[in-house]
This record gives structure tokens, sequence and C-alpha cells, in this order.
């Protein structure tokens, strides 16, 4: 047996070397041609009976006890995915009785000559690389003696050596028709097949002449067309050349390097000002300006010549020297520096004496009769006793001044309150006078 399928084996290489060099490119249709081929063969008949028999495990047997034979086969394609195919096949048996394909089996090497057509069935044209099918058909044949008919239907696969050389692998269950002859049985084969078919001629149209035309400068649009004919152009411009590729012909640009509009002739959109904000979009466009301010200056809304960006009082007139608001009156500022002299407080306390309410009043009437005012109230202490005593100290006095002005109607918004304790003395605190002088409130207009 061993020597049989090296005989085989040696057999199909050498026919697929012979065909594989054969190849032809010009079969490429989606259709089979006709095709002869050559099949190494195996027949597996103790699968089927392991599955049949319920008292046996159910295996698949191995390549040596199987039926070795040989197939030669016709194909030809009926449509783009079915094939007509042929096969007659040759085997022999050298194995015991449970081994064979045979019913009636005398022990002795017996063969068998089987003719099989079938139908199969693909899903892709003929001209693909890979291509799975199903096959289905009717065999028959001489098996020593006696003869017998069977259905076989399986897969395989067709690999399409540019539908010159085709290589088959396929599996099909073999179903015994003739059931006192035959067993049923696993048919495997591998094989190559060769097309024979003449390749049809390929119809060559040759094209009519084409008119010669003549293109000078060479830019694809013809003489008879071309505005611009000794020079490179673009077709969009009947052939004349746009060097800033605005699609202003150079012709008619006045600013031939630079890319513009054509409703500037070709330039861009200018800027009379020069302050980099282009014409269209400047609301102030012979008046240097900002793009924050659409081109235009920075605005002065009171018109004191301090514009709007430096101005703390936008809206009302004041110099420079005042961050553009208005001066306050020099005797306003000395009222309320003489009445922050005149607050006095119970000693070591934040509670304001009664005699602090004259001078608190003025200063009232002063934020009342000028809306515009704001006070800072500053608490002092001397360095007598613990530092954040004297801090906590001198925030409670500042805030008792604050609170007695909002309690007459001035807008706590207008007051700020800050206590510095005995951080900023305005005299030696080692005397009793340097010490009294520190100890103090100050209030300090201002109207931004």
């Amino acid at each position: 047996m061993k020597q049989k399928l090296t005989l085989l084996l040696s057999l199909l290489v050498v026919v697929t070397c012979a065909t594989a060099q054969m190849a032809d490119s010009k079969f490429t249709s989606a259709k089979k041609g006709n095709l002869l081929g050559i099949h190494l063969t195996a027949l597996d008949v103790y699968t089927p009976a392991t599955f049949k028999q319920t008292n046996t495990p159910r295996t698949f047997t191995n390549l040596r006890k199987m039926d070795i034979g040989v197939a030669v086969s016709y194909w030809r394609g009926l449509t783009k995915t079915i094939d007509f195919s042929t096969k007659v096949g040759f085997s022999m048996d050298d194995f015991n009785s449970t081994a064979s394909n045979r019913v009636n089996f005398n022990n002795e090497n017996q063969y068998a000559v089987e003719v099989e057509p079938s139908l199969n069935f693909r899903p892709y044209g003929d001209n693909a690389l890979v291509a799975p099918f199903l096959s289905v058909g009717i065999g028959g044949g001489r098996y020593s003696h006696d003869y017998g008919a069977y259905v076989p239907a399986g897969v395989g696969v067709q690999v399409n050596l540019q539908s010159n050389t085709y290589l088959f692998v396929q599996s099909q269950y073999r179903f015994a028709l003739t059931k006192d002859v035959l067993k049923d049985a696993i048919s495997y084969s591998v094989g190559v097949a060769q097309n024979f078919s003449k390749p049809k001629p390929i119809k060559v149209v040759e094209a009519p002449m084409a008119p010669v035309v003549l293109d000078r400068d060479g830019d694809g649009v013809v003489d008879a067309d071309d505005k611009c004919p000794d020079v490179p152009g673009l077709a969009a411009l009947n052939g004349c050349p746009d060097a800033d590729g605005d699609g202003i012909a150079d012709a008619d640009d006045k600013c031939p390097t630079v890319a513009g509009l054509a409703k500037y002739q070709g330039c861009p959109i200018p800027d009379t000002d020069g302050d980099g904000i282009n014409d269209e979009q400047d609301k102030c466009p012979t008046v240097k300006g900002l793009a924050r301010y659409q081109g235009c200056p920075i605005p002065d809304t009171d018109g004191d010549g301090v514009n709007d960006e430096e101005d703390k009082c936008p809206t009302r007139k004041g110099p420079a020297s005042n961050q553009g608001c208005p001066e306050i009156a020099k005797e306003v500022v000395e009222k309320i520096n003489f009445a922050a002299k005149n607050v006095f407080f119970s000693t070591g306390s934040f509670k304001l004496l009664p005699k602090s309410f004259k001078s608190l009043d003025e200063v009232v009437t002063l934020l009342k009769a000028d809306e515009s005012l704001l006070i800072d109230v500053d608490g002092h202490t001397d360095a007598q006793g613990a530092d954040d005593k004297n801090q906590t100290l001198s925030e409670n006095r500042a805030a008792a001044v604050k609170n007695y002005l909002v309690s007459k109607g001035i807008a706590e918004s207008r007051l700020k309150a800050t206590g510095y304790g005995e951080t900023k003395p305005v005299a030696d605190n080692k005397t009793a006078a340097g010490r009294a002088k520190n100890r103090r409130t100050e209030m300090t207009v201002r109207n931004f």
C-alpha cells in the first residue's frame, strides 16, 4: 500500500508542475472553460460504520485504513457559478473485509472502476482565486464481479491559477443505492486540472487618428483658444498666467505678485490709515485704531483727554493727574481730614465717644452732597500691648466709624474700613505724646 501511495503522489506532483508551466493569463473568464484533471482519492468506510452502530465509539479513521485510488476528470462551466464534472476513478482493495466498500468480499484483492458525473455550485465566479463549492451527483461502477450505484454529495475548494491550472480539494459522503453491493462511505480527493480551451482572441479596436492641434506654450490650451499662446497659463484664464494665484490674469492685475480681489483690480484690500485693519473692516479707515474697537482709536467718552481704558471716571471729566477723575475740592479734603482728627473712642475700646458725632455728621453731609465721593477709613494704634490685640482694636475702630456713617444713610459700597494696628506709626512710641499721635483714625476721600 505504501508503494502505491508514493507512486500516486509522485504522479500528482509531476502533473501539477507540468500544468503550472502551461499557464496562460488569457483565460480570465468568470465562466469555466474545458478542463482535464487527475486526482488522488481515498475512501473511508470505517467512519460511517461507527456513526451507525450505537455500541461502537464514533471515530474518524486514518489514511492508512482507507482505499487509495486515482481518478481522471473532465470539467466544464455551465454558468458563472455552476460547473459540470465527470470523474472516472480506479482503486484496489487489499484490506480485510471490514475495511472494504464492498459487501460481498472474499478476502482477495479486488478492483473498482467508477464513473461519477456531478454538478458543482459556487458562490463566486470562476475567476475568483479561491472559491468553495457544493457538489452533488450520481455515481456507479463495476466492483470486481458486481455492479453498484451511489449518490455523492459534499463540499470542496477550488484554487484558480489564472484560469489555466486549477487545484481541487473535495470531501463527499457517498450514499449507497445498491446496499447488497456497496456500503456508505466518505470520499476524499485532491487533484489538479488544466484548461485546454482555446483562448478567445481579443479584439483590438484602433482609435481614429486625432486631429493635430497646436499648443505653442504647452499649457494644455490650444492656440486657437489661448489668449496668451506664447506664455504658459491656466485654462480657467484662457491660457494666460496668474503669478499670485488670485484668479486674475497678470495682464489685468495691478498687483500681479500679491494676491488680491477683482474689485481692487487684483490688489489686496487697502488699509488707508495703516493700522493693520483693512478698510472693509475698519470703522475709522482714515484714523489709526485698534482691532478691538473695529479699527477706531480707544474712545474718550467724557472728552477729558484721558482714554476710557486709562480713565478711572470715563463718564466724568477730570485731569490725567487724577486718572481722568474730577479733582476733589481742597475745602472738602480739609474738612474730612479735620473730622478724622476729632474721632474719639473709649480707652482700650472701639466704642465711639459722643464728642465724635459732630465731626462725623459733617462727613455725612459732604458725602450726601457729592455722591461720587468715596471714603477710606483707616484705624491705627500705638505700640503698647500685644500686636494681635492692637491689630484687632484698629480694625474694630475703623469698622465703628464706617458703621456710624452707614447708619446715617451712606451706602456701604462707598466706604472701606481697614485696620493697620501699630504697623504705621507717625511718631515715636517711646513717648506719651508720640503714642497719642499714633492712636488715630484717618479718613481719605477719593472719587475712583
